[in-house]
């Protein structure tokens, strides 16, 4: 299977009756192994609900999600919670770093949480990922934000998982910071290099047309449907179908 992640009938409805809200209304979507995809909409189009659906940490109503080739969708909260800590990695837009942990501790936690003792190789080789190796014993305050949210990435990227899912992770960044960082998960997303590496599939939620353009390809949504996409996208190219978007909706 070339798809990290696939969606089939994807429905998600808030409430029931005459309160009933689709939030995401009958998807089908795929996104292939090391492609770095993008999700845009208006507010209430239905992308961060998506992205929830797509990682496993909601369920939806009807439909079914796969992830690295399994249905997760049969899958009950321990298994799920297994396969998430296996094959998922969420960056968010806050850091949600422990501030009396090194780096090096941070990367490690969610591992331990999991009854684990973290290989300090594979720590070691996150941070490195990311450019922060000669961080590892620094703790949050002693880094600039943009550090901070690497170490996040780096957290996320240390159980090697099949997709990394991103929520406005630029979102708390300055200009120049936000790009330093999607510069680093550009070049985190695609097979890996060497024996043993994974191949990286990102998928990112965000407003921004700069940060979309970044992607290999950006989806819309729209009143929780597909309505259509962008390859090798631009940043002026992704501001016009918005602008579309917003005149249309």
């Amino acid at each position: 299977m070339d798809d990290a992640v696939r969606l089939e009938s994807l429905t998600k409805t808030y409430g029931s009756g005459d309160n009933a809200v689709s939030a995401l209304r009958d998807v089908e979507l795929s996104f292939p192994r090391g492609g770095f995809t993008a999700i845009m909409g208006p507010s209430g189009s239905g992308k961060s609900t998506l992205l929830q659906c797509a990682a496993g940490l909601d369920r939806p109503t009807s439909g079914r999600v796969f992830i690295d080739g399994q249905d997760i969708s049969a899958l009950n909260e321990t298994q799920l919670t297994e396969l998430r800590r296996a094959s998922t990695g969420f960056i968010f837009q806050s850091f949600n770093l422990l501030p009396s942990l090194t780096a090096e501790q941070n990367v490690g936690l969610p591992m331990r949480l999991a009854g684990h003792k973290p290989p300090r190789g594979a720590v070691r080789e996150a941070l490195a990922q990311v450019g922060l190796e000669h961080k590892a014993g620094s703790r949050p305050s002693q880094l600039s934000g943009g550090q901070q949210q690497r170490v996040a990435i780096a957290r996320a990227l240390v159980t090697r998982p099949a997709v990394l899912f991103a929520d406005e992770p630029t979102g708390a960044l300055d200009l120049t910071t936000g790009r330093e960082l999607l510069s680093t998960l550009r070049e985190l997303a695609g097979p890996g290099e060497g024996d043993g590496q994974v191949t990286t599939t990102i998928v990112m939620v965000t407003h921004d047309p700069n940060v979309a353009a970044y992607a290999d390809r950006v989806l819309f949504l729209a009143d929780g449907g597909l309505v259509g996409e962008l390859q090798r996208p631009t940043a002026e190219a992704v501001a016009a179908r918005m602008t579309y978007l917003a005149v249309s909706s």
